[in-house]
């Protein structure tokens, strides 16, 4: 199970119907909850958020590492294999302070731009179906 906490504005009509289509393609254990949140409602959940090492925890921000789709699959596989659930951050318009980067187990950036709120989550949810077809040996994925 993948659980989706993200910050800002709720999803458009577009972005729900974008991130959806990928949705529907996904099996366990790569199924997404998603939990939005205030920008501040995020950060007050975050700094509570446990961080016991029951979860492997990835926070995207553009602030840290940029890593190819097979070994961001490749990380999804390794924290299934370890039993665990895999939570991935998304921040508000303000993204992450340091301590939340410093407490989540993987920062990954997707480059050093930064992408409105939508478009980002259809892009993870996107890359969540890509590590599934990478991970089973799909054929969407391309070398």
């Amino acid at each position: 199970m993948i659980k989706i906490l993200a910050g800002g504005k709720k999803n458009t009509d577009w972005a729900l119907a974008a991130c959806a289509e990928y949705e529907k393609r996904l099996r366990k254990p790569f199924e997404i909850e998603w939990e939005f949140f205030e920008e501040e409602k995020l950060k007050q959940k975050l700094t509570e958020w446990p961080f016991d090492g029951r979860s492997f925890v990835i926070c995207c921000d553009e602030r840290g590492e940029n890593i190819s789709s097979p070994e961001f699959s490749q990380r999804l596989e390794s924290a299934f294999i370890n039993g665990k659930n895999v939570v991935i951050l998304i921040g508000g318009a303000y993204g992450f302070d340091d301590a939340t980067r410093q407490r989540a187990d993987f920062v990954w950036s997707f480059s050093k731009l930064v992408f409105p709120h939508e478009l980002f989550r259809t892009m993870v949810v996107e890359q969540i179906y890509r590590a599934q077809e990478i991970n089973r040996g799909g054929k969407y994925h391309h070398e």
